[in-house]
């Protein structure tokens, strides 16, 4: 079992989720950070802007590429098979797992295009919380609404809540 923790930024209005940035990290510290240089700021409502777009990094930082980077980047970084992860399982874990895992299947188009190493669905932090009978957790960080910082506190999340849980994870 491979877990990855993550986060998405996006816009959304009702019909359209539009990725703004996804942030990854595994846990052995390896970390993915992508910004979208496609998505339509112009549909952005007023806390998306606040809280997302104007913490983003500088339009000169190399973490904005286009979808299409984005997408075979994220594939590579997450079945990789120098790292021994192809041919695993591959879980997938966000808060909130719903938004977050049709935002990064969008960057695949269609959900059946999906590649088959990559899971049809993500594990909900938030749920186990929930089971768990909601446990004090890691604060969130100060750059909360960075998806990479997300991302790292979706980990801090799942290393608490992990030593609470005495049954078997892998069923999560």
């Amino acid at each position: 079992m491979y877990r990855y923790f993550y986060d998405c930024e996006f816009i959304e209005d009702g019909t359209t989720i539009d990725l703004v940035s996804i942030g990854v990290v595994d846990e052995h510290g390896r970390e993915f950070y992508a910004v979208s240089t496609e998505f339509d700021e112009s549909k952005a409502i007023p806390w998306v802007r606040h809280n997302v777009l104007d913490k983003l990094p500088s339009p000169a930082d190399p973490a904005w590429q286009a979808r299409k980077t984005i997408r075979d980047d994220l594939y590579e970084f997450l079945v990789d098979p120098v790292r021994g992860v192809t041919g695993g399982r591959i879980e997938l874990w966000a808060w909130y797992g719903a938004y977050d895992h049709v935002a990064l299947a969008q960057l695949w188009g269609a959900m059946p295009a999906l590649p088959r190493a990559i899971p049809r669905m993500t594990k909900d932090l938030k749920q186990m919380w929930d089971e768990l009978g909601r446990p004090d957790l890691p604060k969130a960080p100060k750059d909360q609404h960075s998806a990479l910082a997300d991302a790292r506190h979706n980990l801090a999340r799942w290393n608490t809540m992990a030593k609470l849980r005495t049954k078997d994870l892998s069923g999560w």
